[in-house]
């Protein structure tokens, strides 16, 4: 019998490290067996940051950190199935999200690093990549593709919201019985660790406690609230092509303000583009389930709180998962898909043109899956 087992890796916009899940299907339901954080080293995460945007040399800077990244993804795989007490040929496949350098489904494209054919190599498992190309391909934004996911694992009678805030924060739309819908709401913590990082050399925010020293500034949050994609209807995805460095400081030029001022106002800046969304396209959510590293970050939630009562607002913990695991126990589930020859997106979320197979399988060993033999 094919095994119930897969792995999930996940690097995010955020840049804060790898995370891997084993994660058991057996029961229908996903179950995690265990689950590793791995912080990138600093040389490789700066080579990852720095691709974000255009450079010399790209092409061969993004391959050997492809390489690299494939590396870091194999010693993730490695650690988590010793957590686990299993071995490389308990696993089905291991779905590998990459690093995203480029999200332009505009123009008809998305670019995910990370060599999947070198960390087939290296596991000894099969990987399924490459997930977001062909939804784009088929007209869609390829983003986001977790709302399938939290449809089986966080659906239910109520009709509930769950907000992803990771760099960037995703909203899934999950009412009894009826259409799913999913969209990129905007930034999470990408401007919030940016500025941070550049101010105070720190990589984030613990528990916003640096912004809560500061105080919202009106001005500022309105300038970052009339960005034109915050207004946009679903379907809608976005990234660092958008929310980067420059596109703060175009917003900051000519204001003098003092830097914890800012973080604050970064801070309100996600609270209220999430509640808006939530407020204008889905109103009638009873309750509102966080996951993702902003749910760590307790000045944002107790603004979210706030601005979305009376609804209740709390971790995914609540609903049997935490909120540290669920991006990487979902693209275990695309994995899982794939092999499976079932769709992993939703047309209504993504606008592709209908469903589809996603994911590229690069086989661990000849002869997977079993072919015919081809005659001559």
């Amino acid at each position: 019998m094919p095994s119930s087992l897969y792995i999930g890796l996940m690097s995010g916009t955020s840049l804060d490290g790898i995370d891997c899940a084993v994660v058991d299907f057996a029961a229908g339901k996903p179950r995690l067996l265990a689950a590793t954080l791995r912080a990138f080293a600093p040389a490789l995460r700066d080579e990852l940051l720095a691709l974000q945007a255009s450079g010399p040399d790209e092409l061969h800077r993004a391959a050997l950190a492809g390489n690299a990244l494939a590396d870091a993804y194999a010693a993730s795989v490695a650690a988590t199935l010793a957590e686990a007490g299993l071995d490389a040929g308990a696993i089905a496949a291991i779905g590998m999200h990459g690093q995203t350098v480029r999200h332009r489904p505009e123009l008809g494209y998305t670019l995910q690093i990370g060599n999947a054919a070198r960390l087939a190599e290296a596991s000894g498992i099969t990987v399924a990549a490459d997930f977001r190309s062909r939804d784009v391909a088929a007209g869609g934004q390829g983003a986001p593709l977790v709302p399938a996911f939290h449809l089986g694992m966080f659906g239910g009678a109520a009709h509930r919201a769950v907000v992803n805030i990771g760099g960037i924060a995703n909203l899934t739309d999950l009412p009894p019985g009826g259409a799913v819908r999913g969209w990129d709401t905007g930034p999470g913590n990408v401007l919030m660790d940016g500025w941070i990082a550049r101010n105070r050399g720190q990589p984030y925010d613990a528990d916003g406690a640096w912004a809560t020293a500061g105080r919202v500034d009106a001005a500022l949050l309105a300038a970052l609230l009339a960005e034109p994609y915050c207004a946009a209807p679903p379907p809608k995805s976005t990234g660092r092509d958008l929310f980067h460095a420059g596109w703060l400081d175009d917003r900051l030029a000519g204001r003098t303000l003092a830097a914890e001022d800012v973080q604050a106002t970064l801070l309100e800046f996600t609270a209220r583009s999430i509640a808006a969304e939530i407020e204008r396209e889905a109103m009638a959510a009873a309750e509102v389930y966080v996951c993702g590293g902003g749910a760590r970050n307790g000045a944002l939630m107790a603004r979210l709180t706030a601005l979305l009562a009376p609804r209740p607002v709390a971790g995914t913990e609540a609903l049997g998962l935490h909120p540290d695991w669920v991006e990487a126990t979902a693209f275990a589930w695309l994995a899982r898909r794939c092999l499976l020859g079932q769709a992993g997106n939703l047309p209504a979320v993504t606008g592709a043109a209908g469903l589809r197979v996603l994911g590229a399988i690069h086989p661990a060993v000849v002869g997977w899956p079993a072919a015919p033999a081809i005659a001559g």
